[in-house]
């Protein structure tokens, strides 16, 4: 014994509206306007930031006292064309990459953490 008889058709009452309208062109506007939205709000602050990271980065010298990516506090002691070596301690000295410093600190700022 089928069961179909308990449920009935259900049929299309026409075609579904368009969210475009009639003009072609408003999809297009949407569009633009959404990548418009993102460049502004996303792309463009990361840029940013991107290049003042590199500006900071390329202005490192020696005796900087400076906060890596892994959060350690240390001063620089050596300077290459892509490494750095910092002292992290007195006498502890180790070799990182320039990209690696996210943060320049000002003078005396590793002798007032110690105090802390």
């Amino acid at each position: 014994m089928s069961m179909s008889f308990l449920i009935s058709n259900a049929y299309a009452d026409g075609a579904a509206p368009s969210l475009g309208g009639s003009d072609p062109f408003t999809g297009l506007l949407f569009f633009v306007g959404m990548i418009a939205i993102f460049y502004f709000l996303l792309i463009r602050p990361q840029q940013k930031r991107a290049k003042e990271h590199r500006t900071m980065v390329s202005a490192l010298a020696k005796h900087d006292e400076v906060v890596t990516s892994g959060g350690i506090l240390a001063k620089i002691v050596e300077v290459s064309e892509q490494y750095l070596t910092i002292e992290i301690a007195p006498g502890v000295n180790v070799k990182i990459r320039r990209a690696d410093v996210t943060t320049v600190l000002p003078k005396g700022s590793i002798k007032a953490a110690d105090k802390e």
